[in-house]
């Protein structure tokens, strides 16, 4: 470092052209000095130093020459930017580059906070607008008026009708305290309104639900591991207890993770001080660590089953894990994602980030879950999947066999119901062009002040009828995956010559395959006016709501609460064979 100093200080004294012609050679005085003293390191290191060292030369001195001769200006922020997240693609898709203009990014994923109004947005395909999708509840939007399907037109003096989302969203982002008019247009009436809104500090909400289900039984739904979701938990928990709690169902299904510490925080919850949850191995010895619970737990004898699919990542599956290798509670439904690889947010220059793969995890068994390999001994990274024969064998505290890799295989496989391909097309988070279910309950909300309760309310056949007619008259469409499949046998077929001797086979096929969308919306009636119902349900009881009146159709959380109630299956399963 000192080094460094003196060849900075050196050149710092020349004029410009003289720093621009010496760059190179003051860059090999400091190689040379620093090379006549890699005696003092291992061979290995050495050679590994002299890489980086020729490396960055070479970077430096590329980035040098294009600067000075490429027939444009270069922007330095973008085009080193461009730079660094390509060498960063190289590694795992979790080490990430955070430029100045983009950390309040990785603050808001490590802490579930950021400052606006509190409200989800998104584009209108048919209108070509922006509009309000989801106010949270208790923030700024909802408190103001702002309702779902309100069109943004303006934010302050800007006009916001020919922006695309993510430039109204950071639009609407801001410092706490500061104030900003809201004009909409609301479809329900044709009338624009104004609204006049203080950002405040917005916390996502990291536990949408909870409460009392059937038969003494507690549930608890658990989205994130942001900062102290743990104290949440733990409030909960104790909450359901003193209601007569005598199982819990945990639900951490879509769970991507977050904080490792918030789940060693919340396996403490059920286990007893001094036991280690989670361990950290890297390469550098400040990257290795070992957590352990430090808390009296709140009660290590309830029965648990936690709920996961493959969707349940990171954090989500240590705290799986955790449970399933002390035997403390039962893991209900698919197999998780596989993300056994911890990061850490490090400062950089110019209040830019980086956040770090630097180790793997294991969990009290010993094994690690990681799914993935991201080999780069190519020079860029490409995924490989670590079959299940190449997996290895590991114990729970009581004996119970697990294995690594592949992610937490829960100790009772269900799958829930698929949803049908025109399910997916008229969702929200579709395919739908014609946006005809977001209108539909974009006009139930202005035609109906109140509902019933979230767990109690349905559409009535009327509302059915109204909703499918609608449907019908769109000009709605989805892809037939069945109809596609059937054009490319068709196609292959007629390629392989065998089309002609079973022509009337193919079109008695074909004919049975048309769909009729009338017939296909009654098929599918009961999922179809479930997913409308929910949507309904939160714009008027917002996350939570639409969580507990979705339960009522859950097939795993029914699988759980059985499991909760037949004490001799339970204790079998966390019994070794």
């Amino acid at each position: 470092m000192a080094i460094c100093l003196i060849l900075y200080t050196f050149a710092a004294g020349m004029n410009r052209n003289d720093r621009t012609f010496s760059c190179r050679r003051l860059v090999m005085m400091a190689l040379t000095v620093v090379i006549s003293h890699l005696s003092l390191i291992p061979a290995g290191a050495q050679n590994h130093n002299l890489e980086v060292g020729k490396n960055l030369e070479i970077f430096n001195a590329l980035y040098s020459q294009i600067d000075l001769f490429y027939v444009d200006s270069l922007n330095p922020g973008q085009t080193m930017t461009a730079g660094i997240k390509g060498m960063l693609r190289s590694l795992d898709p979790y080490t990430e580059y955070y430029p100045e203009e983009e950390t309040k990014t990785l603050e808001m994923m490590l802490t579930g906070k950021y400052a606006g109004m509190g409200a989800l947005v998104k584009y209108h395909t048919r209108l070509k607008r922006v509009v309000i999708d989801e106010p949270y509840e208790g923030m700024p939007a909802a408190e103001a008026g702002v309702k779902k399907g309100d069109i943004i037109l303006s934010i302050d003096d800007s006009v916001m009708t020919d922006k695309a989302v993510n430039y109204v969203s950071s639009r609407l982002r801001g410092d706490p305290g500061t104030t900003f008019a809201l004009k909409v247009l609301r479809p329900s009436t044709g009338k624009e309104m104004t609204f006049k809104i203080t950002r405040r500090n917005i916390k996502l909400p990291e536990l949408p639900y909870y409460g009392m289900r059937p038969d003494s039984i507690g549930y608890i739904n658990l989205n994130q591991f942001t900062e102290d979701c743990s104290k949440e938990v733990r409030r909960a928990f104790v909450e359901l207890k003193q209601q007569g709690a005598k199982g819990l169902v945990f639900d951490l299904r879509n769970n991507g993770g977050g904080s490792e510490l918030e789940a060693v925080n919340i396996v403490n919850i059920w286990v007893p001080q001094e036991q280690v949850v989670v361990e950290n191995r890297g390469k550098v010895p400040q990257a290795n660590r070992i957590y352990k619970t430090r808390l009296e737990p709140v009660d290590t004898l309830m029965p648990i089953v936690v709920l996961v699919n493959d969707e349940t990542a990171s954090a989500s599956e240590i705290t799986s894990g955790a449970l399933q290798d002390m035997d403390r509670a039962i893991i209900l439904g698919t197999r998780t994602y596989g993300k056994g690889l911890v990061q850490v947010p490090l400062d950089l220059p110019y209040h830019a980030n980086v956040k770090i793969t630097t180790s793997k995890y294991y969990i009290p068994s010993g094994r690690c879950i990681q799914a993935i390999n991201y080999n780069r001994e190519s020079g860029a990274a490409y995924k490989e999947r670590i079959p299940d024969s190449l997996t290895h064998v590991f114990y729970t505290r009581g004996g119970r066999e697990v294995r690594d890799g592949g992610g937490i295989k829960p100790d009772v496989e269900l799958k829930n119901d698929t949803m049908p391909n025109i399910v997916y097309y008229l969702s929200a988070g579709g395919l739908d062009s014609t946006e005809v279910m977001f209108d539909y309950v974009v006009d139930y909300i202005s035609r109906h002040e109140q509902i019933a309760p979230a767990a109690q309310f349905h559409l009535t056949d009327a509302d059915w009828q109204e909703f499918r007619q609608r449907v019908v008259d769109s000009g709605f469409t989805y892809d037939d995956m069945s109809r596609k499949q059937f054009d490319e046998l068709v196609k292959t077929a007629k390629f392989e010559g065998y089309y002609d001797e079973a022509r009337d086979a193919f079109d008695a096929l074909g004919q049975r395959l048309k769909h009729d969308l009338s017939s296909e919306l009654d098929k599918h009636r009961e999922i179809i006016q479930q997913m409308v119902e929910l949507e309904i349900i939160a714009a008027y009881y917002y996350q939570g709501g639409s969580i507990e009146a979705g339960l009522n159709y859950d097939k795993q959380l029914r699988e759980a609460e059985r499991l909760l109630k037949a004490p001799a299956e339970y204790r079998q399963i966390l019994t070794p064979q």
